[in-house]
């Protein structure tokens, strides 16, 4: 079977998946000692099993780009045309699948339970080391070949799983297998903590990012049982012999976090100390290419491809793990939650070390989905009020153009620089306008929209430098790489520049079809 048009299920592009389900294997530590865990909350507000909505994320276009798409002729959502939402919408989740399976509840508890456990990070407060568990617990139902065929073939335009190389058609099964999964509530879960000798490829002894502690071994009973989703998400206080303590010590630990009873829930989780300088990254369209703003390309990119790093990106982040002091790399992604692993292999595999955060399975509609960046962005910054942090991404992404000068004037004093790629200038396929003015009351010294990787180098991010004055902005503080070249700001006037080249098409890839999960 071969998809044609794009089911409503994937919303408007593709989901920000990878094309291989190699999985992260650490060699399972032997028991050790158990210790009574205290769940600790966040600095930052949050419940992690609430649905979270906010008025106004989806918003209508101004006006006059209104008036630019009715003339297009096409039926397209504001969502769309304020930028390319980079997510997957409406995974089936356990109780769907069960069915659509004809599973009974005997056969699916026959079934061994499984742990995503994903890197994550802790602070320090008066009362030690608080470390944040997070992950989902799952079940993995045996499907045939031919039913996972029809099932990735949903996610594949103009080509099917019968028609890819065998390589290929292996990878779009074994991650369409990890998207069809049943999800285990009031499940509870085991930790075991030792030493990270390494974790990431930064071109350094251990993989940057982290240094390795001389102790740190323990048990932990993560406290709370998961809940609807199989989600768990919390912090919880560790014992800290063996580790430094956080307001002695400007070095970032890492431990190795082994979940009991499954070889494969691995991760490692980085200790950070109260203030330093860290960075907060986006991963596709900037770290790997993704071209989610091609469907077609998109789709093949990340179900069937080899994922591969955008440019010599991994040369300007191992050049930052060298040189810039007890850097703390989070990778924030708005990935769907049930194929985080894969996104955690191709980092580790080419980016430094570090602490990731997804979409969990409770953000799952339009609002709740556009808005998960800057919630998780929120809770980084909440949880580390003294640190200053770099935000890199790029401009395909609605809720990055609105949420990254905001946390400028929402988090006064933390973020040191953000850059931006400008997806337009490389990838000609890139017809979506965007949003640059949220950035009008933003520093002009704070920001750069970036062209290719090595416009980051030489800059003295530690001190502020943000700005490659070799790189032109043009900025418009409007909606800019509309047709024709058509730029709407304040800052606009007749014949002005655009970060984006001048075309006389607008492709958009809105999804129209009917969405069936049908197995």
């Amino acid at each position: 079977m071969i998809i044609t048009s794009f089911p409503t299920v994937l919303l408007v592009l593709l989901p920000l998946i990878t094309a291989t389900a190699v999985r992260r294997s650490i060699p399972r530590p032997g028991q050790v000692g158990q210790e009574r865990p205290l769940i600790t909350p966040s600095p930052a507000s949050w419940d992690p099993t609430k649905t979270y909505k906010k008025r106004g994320v989806v918003s209508d276009l101004a006006g006059d780009v209104n008036s630019i798409l009715s003339g297009l002729g096409s039926d397209i959502p504001s969502y769309v045309a304020s930028g390319v939402p980079n997510f997957f919408q409406g995974f089936p989740t356990g109780a769907d699948v069960q069915s659509s399976l004809g599973l009974n509840d005997t056969q699916v508890k026959a079934l061994p339970t499984q742990v995503l456990n994903i890197p994550g990070y802790a602070n320090w407060t008066d009362q030690g080391w608080n470390l944040r568990f997070h992950g989902n617990v799952f079940k993995q139902p045996n499907i045939t070949e031919q039913r996972l065929d029809d099932l990735a073939n949903v996610f594949l335009v103009g080509t099917s799983v019968e028609d890819l190389p065998p390589s290929q058609a292996s990878q779009a099964r074994n991650l369409t297998a990890e998207i069809f999964i049943i999800q285990q509530s009031n499940q509870n879960v085991t930790f075991n903590l030792q030493p990270a000798p390494t974790a990431g490829a930064s071109g350094e002894q251990g993989g940057g990012g982290a240094v390795t502690p001389q102790g740190g071994s323990q048990q932990i009973k993560y406290p709370i049982p998961t809940d609807a989703e199989g989600d768990f998400d919390g912090f919880v206080q560790i014992n800290d012999a063996g580790l430094d303590a956080g307001n002695s010590t400007s070095e970032i630990q890492r431990l190795n976090v082994y979940t009991e009873g499954d070889v494969n829930g691995n991760a490692t989780a980085y200790l950070v100390p109260p203030t330093g300088l860290g960075i907060i990254s986006d991963i596709d369209d900037i770290l790997r290419v993704t071209q989610i703003y091609e469907p077609s390309l998109g789709l093949l990119n990340t179900f069937a491809k080899p994922f591969t790093p955008w440019m010599n990106m991994p040369d300007i982040y191992a050049n930052w793990s060298r040189t810039l002091p007890n850097f703390w790399f989070h990778y924030l992604t708005t990935t769907p939650e049930q194929v985080t692993r894969n996104y955690m292999d191709f980092i580790y595999k080419n980016y430094p070390g570090g602490s990731f955060d997804d979409r969990p399975l409770n953000f799952s509609d339009v609002s709740a989905t556009l808005s998960i960046r800057k919630f998780l962005l929120d809770k980084v910054f909440q949880t580390f009020p003294q640190r200053k942090f770099v935000l890199i991404a790029d401009t395909s992404n609605s809720d990055v153009m609105r949420d990254y000068p905001a946390m400028v004037t929402d988090y006064p004093g933390q973020v040191q620089c953000i850059f931006l790629r400008n997806t337009t200038n490389t990838d000609p396929g890139d017809r979506f306008p965007y949003d640059t003015s949220g950035f009008k009351n933003v520093p002009a010294s704070m920001y750069m929209f970036f062209v290719v990787p090595d416009d980051l180098t030489n800059l003295d991010i530690a001190n502020g430098q943000c700005v490659n004055t070799t790189i032109k902005q043009n900025l418009t503080f409007g909606y800019q790489g509309l047709p024709d070249g058509i730029n709407l700001g304040s800052a606009n006037k007749k014949g002005s520049g655009s970060l984006l080249a001048a075309s006389t098409t607008w492709v958009f890839a809105a999804a129209m079809g009917a969405a069936m999960w049908a197995l």
